[in-house]
């Protein structure tokens, strides 16, 4: 086993530059202020995928998983992606409609994380159809073929499924039919947390509907969000 020195890997960060603090905010509601980081890591060339996030999902009695996604959409109702259904996130999602989101974007600048959880729903499939067919035909043909999470017995069995769903809509003319187990989910978010560097983190909240509110420490922002200062 190769010897890697794991205890003594670290980045040093700046001499407190690049944190990142309240009056850094450019907008009062956590959309705009993911909206504007988004923008900065798609102008990046370091970074190679910067919708690229991490998906965590939960069985009903608590045991999670996690799995790279990419983000698809976003506005003040929330972040989507799509995916199979009946995929092991799917069947966790159908069970325990809650998940997690995590981006994390490194550049030699700044090393950046936005963490999001909230409630997820499903799409509508008008939605999940027009996004289908916005997708090249060879990943509709993948998406249609494939059973994802489902063992195999190798991968010519994939591949055999996969030329089968491609000579069927062989012609440039044919349209693959949106799978009724495809489609695509929205999470909700109720919490939205920006960190940079080794600042401490910016947490946009929904406060709790008879929660009591304590100015010295919480600030009240726009669209009935709050904004809390956590340690890191």
């Amino acid at each position: 086993m190769a010897h890697i020195d794991l205890v003594g890997m670290r980045k040093v960060y700046s001499d407190g530059q690049t944190f990142f603090d309240v009056e850094d905010l450019v907008a009062r509601e956590p959309f705009g202020q993911f909206g504007a980081w988004l923008k900065e890591t798609c102008a990046s060339p370091e970074i190679a995928e910067p919708n690229a996030m991490s998906l965590a999902t939960s069985t009903a009695d608590g045991r999670p998983s996690v799995r790279m996604v990419l983000l698809k959409g976003y506005d003040k109702k929330g972040f989507r992606f799509f995916t199979n259904k009946e995929s092991r996130k799917g069947r966790e999602l159908d069970n325990n409609p809650h998940a997690a989101l995590l981006f994390y974007w490194a550049t030699k600048a700044w090393s950046r994380q936005v963490r999001i959880e909230g409630p997820v729903e499903k799409l509508s499939e008008d939605m999940s159809d027009e996004y289908f067919h916005a997708r090249p035909k060879s990943s509709q043909i993948a998406a249609s073929a494939s059973n994802q999470s489902d063992v195999i017995a190798n991968r010519e069995t994939l591949r055999q499924k996969f030329k089968e769903v491609e000579d069927k809509y062989s012609s440039e003319m044919d349209v693959v039919p949106l799978p009724s187990f495809w489609g695509g989910y929205v999470v909700k978010p109720d919490m939205v947390k920006f960190w940079q560097d080794q600042a401490p983190r910016l947490v946009f909240r929904r406060p709790e509907p008879d929660e009591k509110i304590n100015p010295d420490a919480t600030s009240v922002m726009d669209d009935g969000w709050v904004l809390e200062i956590v340690q890191p």
